[in-house]
């Protein structure tokens, strides 16, 4: 276990706290926000745990997703288009909560935060099928296509967990204003997925063999 490493994912982590707490409460105007605290609980500490899990059993993978930058420019477009999302669905969350705007009840974001654990879930599992798992789109060494498990329901069963987590988000904080901005992330990952296949068809080989054996690129049946 490299002690930089650890040094690096637990700095991660708490800048994440600090900076997702930051854009909830701040507009929020009060800590009072159980709703927010419920999402930073099941947000980070699932993530702290996976970080230590990781760095035992595969710290590569934990290295390479903690240091991945994104080198194509359309793809650094979708990064910033996906920051923004986040930055003002969390400030609307919490103005929501400070004057009222289309709260949604208590058991909603029980409910949702039950969606979100079982989009974890399902995150690890990808993690565990998936060993070229990248954060940036690129051909490694050596890759081979996975087809097996999730990746034989859905070709990108990374952004389908994706999908769950971040819709499920602004539920658990009660807004349906946030919400209504999450569903930018379905465009947003729409023209990542396209650039995403070009890359992969080009440079994988039994990519474009495997995309016509599994249909659905992130929901089964519908996408």
């Amino acid at each position: 276990m490299s002690g930089k490493l650890f040094a690096q994912a637990i700095i991660k982590v708490l800048s994440g706290v600090v900076i997702v707490g930051a854009l909830l409460f701040l507009p929020a105007g009060t800590f009072a926000y159980p709703q927010a605290w419920l999402l930073l609980g099941i947000l980070f500490l699932p993530m702290f745990a996976a970080g230590f899990v990781m760095m035992a059993k595969c710290p590569e993978l934990l290295k390479k997703r903690l240091n991945a930058k994104e080198e194509q420019a359309e793809q650094k477009t979708v990064v910033m288009l996906s920051g923004l999302m986040f930055i003002g669905a969390f400030v609307f969350a919490g103005l929501s909560f400070r004057f009222g705007w289309l709260m949604l009840p208590g058991w909603a974001s029980c409910a949702a935060a039950a969606v979100f654990l079982l989009g974890y879930a399902l995150y690890a599992e990808v993690l565990r099928e998936n060993e070229y798992l990248s954060r940036t789109i690129e051909i490694q060494e050596g890759q081979k296509v996975v087809d097996t498990g999730l990746y034989g329901v859905v070709r990108h069963p990374m952004y389908m967990t994706t999908l769950l987590l971040f819709l499920s988000m602004p539920l658990v904080l009660g807004s349906a204003i946030s919400f209504l901005i999450m569903l930018a992330y379905i465009p947003i990952i729409a023209k990542r997925i396209r650039n995403e296949e070009e890359v992969l068809e080009k440079g994988l080989d039994g990519y474009t063999a495997y995309k016509q054996r599994v249909r659905y690129r992130v929901i089964p049946f519908i996408w």
